[in-house]
């Protein structure tokens, strides 16, 4: 059982930490966890971290926000980062059951996934699905939740640029338009609490993106739930 939960680590280091390097057995192990992964107070509407934990950023109470809430385990930094860049383009998809463990650790996590009617995860573009092999969003949404998880009941309408790519003014121009809901499920979605999962947070403009057809397709609430949080998203 733990060798098949495990089972995406590198084969050079099939039972260490791979940020301490320690002995024996868990991918992360559990002073890495305690040093790296502590709650911290975050943003409501867009989870950054903020001082008073649960309210509004300036920048949220300032514009209209698509998403009713945004959830984040840890932030986008050491060791977070490079653990998330190996399950993504190292293809090592069993990542996504040691993350959503990490993410359900998370205080405000679980209730919103007890809560929630759905759990949906970003969908790729055909293009980038196939040079991946897999949607890392599908992965975690499914470790999270799995029956509760749906998949392309959001879809992805075209191929864009890679959000990191583009400086953050750019970025929610290059998302809009985007997505669409399979017409066949909307009457599964009205009235709805849905949760949409991603693996990291950035400017939160392709979140904000998906999250414009779900609320056209009459879901009650839409609450983003990713692994990581950038605090600097430029």
């Amino acid at each position: 059982m733990m060798f098949a939960l495990f089972r995406g680590l590198a084969a050079r280091l099939p039972s260490r930490c791979v940020v301490c390097h320690a002995w024996p057995g868990q991918p992360v192990c559990e002073a890495c966890i305690d040093l790296f992964a502590q709650p911290k107070p975050r943003c409501i509407g867009c989870a950054l971290v903020v001082t008073d934990a649960g309210q509004p950023c300036s920048a949220c109470r300032a514009a209209p926000n698509p998403l009713d809430a945004a959830l984040a385990a840890v932030s986008y930094g050491y060791p977070w980062a490079g653990l998330v860049q190996d399950f993504k383009f190292g293809a090592q998809p069993a990542w996504a059951r040691r993350m959503a463990l990490l993410m359900r650790s998370a205080p405000w996590i679980e209730p919103a996934l007890d809560t929630a009617d759905w759990v949906i995860p970003m969908p790729l573009s055909n293009q980038r699905l196939q040079s991946r092999g897999f949607n890392q969003a599908w992965q975690l949404a499914q470790a999270l939740s799995p029956a509760k998880a749906r998949v392309q009941w959001l879809l992805r309408t075209r191929d864009t640029p890679a959000q990191s790519s583009l400086a953050r003014k750019e970025r929610l121009s290059n998302v809009a338009h985007a997505f669409a809901i399979d017409p066949l499920r909307q009457r599964d979605l009205e009235g709805k609490n849905v949760i949409l999962v991603d693996d990291v947070m950035t400017s939160g403009a392709s979140l904000r993106a998906a999250a414009q057809p779900l609320r056209q397709a009459g879901v009650a609430t839409i609450t983003a739930l990713v692994f990581a949080r950038a605090e600097h998203p430029d």
